[in-house]
């Protein structure tokens, strides 16, 4: 009888979020979340589900940690809104804060409430102090589901889907997605095909003095946790150079200690004009922004740009809390340690599994590659994966062209017998 009416009370949130919910709002789980603590979400039934998705990519610190949630509580007893009509201090700190995590020329923040608004923002600020109308985006990449953002989305067709007509002066570029290339073997092919892409691009299509940026996800996240070759960013930064084309470098989902260092340009000796940033920077709470050199703001006049909401004193406080954490518990370092662990013990057990084409990742970013007998990407077992993980209670999420990857993204301070727990659940998981 107990256990009958916890179900009932976890189907009763189910059935009215089926009635009052919009259905476009898709959910990967028919979970209902009743509480969570740092790796564990727990449902309405008082099960704990291991979780591998983390909001995606946004509870870096794990969920409800201790210091973010008494910042939050602090500041909402003292100041909850204030818009634009005057300053307020986390916002100014938090600023000052980012001007020294983010790389050393990046000095000027502008916060917002969601990847896609900092996404839209960080074109706007580009195409206005550039004079230029041209973007050049990569093929695969997502960058929100906005209007203008789903005209830089290219990871699935079904995000830009009878949308259009979509914002234009958009160009895209293949992305060296060295596994699913012509070149599985030699990187160095892959990355040569699309600088000499960009090339046709100048030659065929846009002239280079008419494209205001370029736009890139150091590690692809939608398009399937797709890790582009060492030095790749290097040489793109160099052709935005020469062209006087803005470097943006969207690390929405890759920020914030994820891949091993608190921003994934910093892999390689990549300065961007314009850094993005969303997911992981507030514990949870809605926050965004984008930092550039104040050379390029200073040139973007007041209230050309704006916003409600973002930069909202609550959001900043758990934001500069969060931050602490990821320093004070070196959670970067972490990222890069346990993650390579983790992704040296899948490498190992997907040997000799055809099934399973690559695993792949940087830090506690980690894509696991799934193919059919043929070899074609497989979205069935990619769903079947995820279906068993979730039976097993471990969340996880899929993603990929064509759905076939599975992404892991473990809160960073996951502890070791939680990522040994996860481990073994996916490795019984992945052998079907």
């Amino acid at each position: 009888m107990v256990m009958a009416e916890k179900l009932n009370k976890n189907q009763a949130y189910l059935d009215l979020d089926d009635r009052y919910v919009n259905p476009v709002l898709s959910r990967s789980a028919r979970i209902v979340a009743d509480r969570a603590k740092g790796s564990y979400i727990y449902d309405m039934n008082g099960d704990a589900y291991l979780d591998l998705s983390t909001g995606i990519a946004v509870a870096n610190v794990g969920h409800c940690h201790p210091r973010v949630v008494e910042a939050i509580q602090k500041q909402a007893a003292e100041l909850i809104h204030t818009s634009v009509t005057v300053h307020n201090k986390p916002y100014i700190e938090l600023a000052k804060k980012l001007t020294e995590i983010t790389p050393a020329t990046l000095d000027s923040v502008f916060l917002a409430n969601s990847g896609a608004e900092a996404v839209e923002g960080s074109i706007k600020l580009a195409r206005y102090v550039s004079g230029r109308p041209g973007i050049i985006n990569f093929r695969g990449s997502f960058h929100g589901r906005t209007m203008l953002t789903m005209a830089l989305t290219t990871s699935k067709l079904y995000y830009r889907e009878k949308y259009e007509p979509l914002p234009g002066s958009i160009h895209t570029a293949p992305f060296p997605y060295v596994y699913r290339s012509h070149f599985r073997n030699n990187p160095e092919a892959c990355v040569k095909e699309v600088l000499d892409y960009i090339e046709t691009l100048f030659m065929q299509f846009i002239h280079p003095e008419q494209v205001a940026a370029f736009i890139i996800e150091p590690v692809q996240g939608e398009g399937g946790y797709v890790v582009p070759p060492h030095g790749f960013l290097t040489k793109l930064r160099e052709i935005a150079t020469k062209h006087n084309i803005m470097l943006i470098i969207d690390e929405v989902q890759t920020g914030f200690g994820r891949t091993g260092k608190m921003f994934a340009c910093e892999h390689e000796p990549v300065e961007p004009d314009i850094l993005i940033m969303a997911k992981g920077i507030a514990g949870g709470m809605p926050l965004s922004g984008f930092i550039s050199r104040r050379e390029i703001t200073s040139k973007w006049p007041p209230g050309r740009h704006g916003t409600t909401f973002g930069g909202n004193p609550v959001s900043c406080a758990a934001a500069l809390a969060t931050i602490g954490v990821l320093e004070d518990e070196k959670l970067p370092q972490r990222a890069a340690k346990v993650g390579g662990e983790m992704l040296k013990r899948l490498q190992k057990f997907a040997q000799g599994k055809q099934h399973i084409g690559e695993v792949r990742g940087l830090g506690m970013m980690i894509g696991i590659d799934f193919d059919d007998k043929d070899g074609n990407p497989s979205k069935e077992i990619a769903e079947k994966v995820a279906e068993k993980c979730l039976e097993n209670k471990l969340i996880v999420l899929t993603c990929g062209i064509r759905g076939q990857v599975i992404r892991l993204i473990p809160a960073l301070n996951i502890s070791d017998s939680e990522a040994e727990k996860a481990m073994e659940i996916l490795e019984k998981c992945l052998a079907l």
